[in-house]
């Protein structure tokens, strides 16, 4: 990346800047999320390889200026690791013992998260800054997900609902202000739309669901049943830009109902397969007994 950056390198590297590069690192991160979500082993290296090439980037940028290099940044995130995890190492890195990390008590994820927290908030302190628990949510992150962050935060310091089916009380809650809403003005509309998606965000992570990745999910879904709408008026020569409504709403239902069959068939397949085989009934005649024709 120096040669790349160098008088001799890439004219296209040397004119990029931290907040040139910046879209590159987001789909850089997306595409590996793709290469996950696919269970692709051999994408998420290559796509790893991309993000980290990402860093590397930013790091050669901020060594001309004599900010810090990749060796600090590697410094930096070891050291981090090393004082958020004081039930795994020693304060100078060492691994601490079975007996050692049973004695730290943090056993638990949540106990884990809850530390994380109060630790996070301590070295905000020593830096003089005022510990607040949702300083370094980043703004950038897509809303849907900084809610989960946001609702997960405030959750380790006990600023939550006890019961999933309190969060349930709150969506339909909020769901019944935007229908209110909806009579009123768009910006109070709009207001009451994110308060619900805010709330549903807060369910799918009392349900331990990443809402992205089942917004992803339903996306796909949607995508491909209307595809298959489209191939299936295609079929009777009709196209969705002259179907009327009706016409598409049929072939969409159809589409669901075949899906239902079919799920419904592979289960039944799975449970056939699984049930165990019924022994062999034993006859109820007495045994032959010896000598006896």
């Amino acid at each position: 990346m120096a040669t790349l950056r160098g008088p001799n390198g890439c004219a296209w590297d040397r004119k990029q800047t931290h907040a040139s590069l910046r879209g590159y690192l987001l789909e850089e991160a997306y595409e590996a999320v793709d290469a996950i979500d696919a269970g692709d082993p051999a994408a998420l290296c290559g796509e790893l390889g991309d993000v980290l090439l990402q860093c590397v980037f930013h790091a050669q940028m901020a060594v001309e200026r004599r900010r810090f290099d990749i060796v600090d940044v590697v410094d930096a995130i070891a050291t981090k690791l090393i004082s958020r995890h004081p039930h795994v190492f020693t304060a100078d890195g060492r691994r601490l013992t079975a007996r050692q990390r049973a004695a730290r008590g943090a056993t638990t994820p949540e106990a884990v998260r809850e530390q994380w927290a109060r630790l996070k908030a301590a070295e905000q302190a020593d830096a003089g800054a005022t510990p607040r628990v949702l300083a370094g949510v980043p703004r950038a992150l897509p809303a849907l997900l900084r809610a989960h962050k946001i609702g997960a935060r405030v959750a380790a310091v006990g600023f939550d609902w006890t019961h999933v089916d309190e969060v349930v009380d709150k969506v339909n809650e909020e769901l019944r202000e935007l229908r209110e809403a909806v009579d009123e003005t768009p910006q109070r509309a709009a207001e009451e739309m994110g308060d619900l998606l805010f709330a549903v965000a807060s369910l799918a992570r009392k349900l331990d669901i990443d809402p992205e990745a089942a917004l992803a999910a339903a996306n796909d879904k949607f995508t491909a049943r209307f595809d298959a709408v489209e191939r299936a008026l295609e079929d009777r020569g009709r196209s969705v830009h002259v179907a009327s409504l009706d016409e598409m709403e049929a072939a969409w239902t159809g589409i669901k109902q075949a899906e239902t069959a079919t799920r419904r068939s592979r289960a039944s397949a799975a449970r056939s397969t699984s049930a165990p085989k019924p022994r062999a009934r034993r006859s109820r005649s007495s045994p032959r007994r010896r000598g006896r024709s």
